[in-house]
């Protein structure tokens, strides 16, 4: 006689199928939200509408996991958590059914970014829950498929006795936890580390700077992306910080807004106060070109590009478009060189013409160039242009989460650029580039093991 395996004696689980049918059902309905979609069977208004199907089976998942112990709390407590766990949905949809009333790039800049953020920091948190919790139904079903029923029985018996834990509720616990730790780190990270500026001091011996220029300093700022600001009172602290280092030079790496020049010019008066004794030099960032906001004409586009050059103008700083400016002094010249934009990526302008900006530069002792994009360094410059000592770029926040401690440095931005973060060298050659952090931030308004910097970089005479 042959033994029945325990695969052909299992039924169906109706139970679990009964447990979770509106999250079953959900996912049916978005599978066919998005085929239709991708046929060009769903009209374009209700594409949008998908996604919000996303965060729905989302939050009803995670939510019919958790709410049968919520509600063995008091009624106080378990409406609080539900209000919590509910406000990030309901946050979204009021942003959507607003922005038909006015369009959402017309709210105010803080107002934005934080409502985002809010959103943003909410399912992040439940991202987490929500694998561990998929992780475990699926091993569950496994377990239970091809289990006989004596180790079901078995597993029950010792379950409900409290001798071991289940793998599912393991699972389980290991997922909110770790939401609890994300959720908490996202909000010191918007409440206290987002303008918790940091001084990066560098010391740059370099082999054929003047003795004239010898000990120089040079404060460079990059990415403020003024849009994302919450108000007028961490800006001027930016400004007091790098007016207390009294510099020679500032360097401003560009991205100076998020999606135009508006966004700026409300700091303006503050922005002016800044202070160098030889000058302020700046560059444009991807972001400053008006690139990521629909405009209702091209000749509206480039009004507001032509706002943001004006503003510079203004604020007495020094827009270098592919163009330099020589600081002379006996013993030799220093050459300060910006381009435009150019980014290795290619959503991004190639707009950087280096050799029109190396014009008049050709006698100068020392190069130093202003890239906002250090993918130029290390696509262009590194390669074609080694006579340029030392170049400043940004861009990449250090993706504005990461560890720097001694002997580690770690951050998702190293996975997209090769020089994300500090001092880099050309091999054995005396030609570096420095990639500044970022002042600001876009997105996630706050900052995680990675803060806002300021860089204090002292020339030296020295190989």
């Amino acid at each position: 006689m042959i033994k029945q395996s325990p695969f052909y004696s299992v039924k169906f689980p109706m139970q679990w199928i009964k447990r979770n049918i509106w999250p079953l059902s959900l996912i049916l309905l978005v599978v066919v939200f998005f085929v239709l979609a991708s046929q060009n069977l769903m009209p374009k208004n209700f594409r949008g509408i998908g996604f919000f199907g996303v965060f729905l089976l989302l939050d009803i998942y995670l939510w019919a996991s958790v709410k049968s112990k919520l509600q063995k709390l008091n009624r106080i407590f378990y409406g609080l958590l539900a209000f919590l766990f509910w406000f990030p949905f309901a946050l979204l949809i009021g942003i959507f059914s607003a922005a038909f009333i006015e369009t959402f790039q017309d709210w105010d800049y803080s107002l934005r970014s934080y409502l985002i953020a809010i959103v943003l920091v909410g399912y992040l948190s439940k991202l987490l829950p929500f694998i561990f919790l998929l992780i475990s139904d699926f091993l569950s079903f496994i377990v239970w498929f091809f289990s006989s029923k004596s180790i079901k029985s078995k597993r029950s018996d010792l379950t409900q006795k409290g001798k071991i834990i289940s793998r599912s509720a393991f699972l389980k616990n290991i997922g909110w936890i770790g939401g609890g730790v994300v959720f908490s780190g996202m909000l010191m990270g918007m409440l206290k580390w987002v303008y918790d500026f940091k001084i990066h001091k560098v010391r740059m011996p370099l082999p054929n700077l003047p003795k004239a220029f010898d000990g120089m300093k040079i404060v460079q700022i990059s990415d403020f992306h003024l849009g994302s600001w919450s108000g007028d009172g961490p800006v001027q602290d930016a400004v007091d910080l790098i007016n207390s280092l009294h510099p020679d030079l500032i360097f401003f790496t560009g991205d100076l807004v998020n999606y135009e020049t508006g966004e700026a010019r409300r700091f303006q008066k503050i922005l002016e106060q800044l202070r160098a004794s030889k000058g302020i030099y700046a560059v444009l960032g991807n972001h400053d070109y008006g690139d990521y906001i629909q405009w209702p004409s091209e000749e509206a586009k480039a009004r507001n590009l032509q706002n943001m050059k004006d503003m510079y103008a203004e604020m007495g700083w020094k827009l270098l478009n592919n163009t330099n400016e020589i600081l002379s002094a006996p013993g030799g010249d220093l050459a300060i060189i910006g381009v435009e934009n150019w980014g290795a990526h290619l959503r991004f302008p190639k707009i950087g013409k280096i050799e029109e900006a190396l014009k008049g530069t050709e006698n100068a002792s020392v190069k130093l160039l202003l890239s906002h994009d250090p993918s130029h360094w290390d696509q262009i410059v590194s390669k074609d242009y080694q006579d340029i000592d030392l170049t400043f770029s940004g861009h990449t926040h250090g993706a504005q989460f990461g560890i720097e401690i001694p002997h580690l440095k770690w951050s998702p931005a190293q996975y997209f650029y090769k020089q994300w973060a500090g001092l880099y060298q050309n091999g054995e050659q005396a030609q570096y580039l420095y990639v500044n952090r970022g002042i600001g931030h876009i997105g996630y308004p706050g900052r995680i093991g990675i803060r806002p910097e300021v860089t204090l970089m002292e020339l030296v005479v020295g190989g």
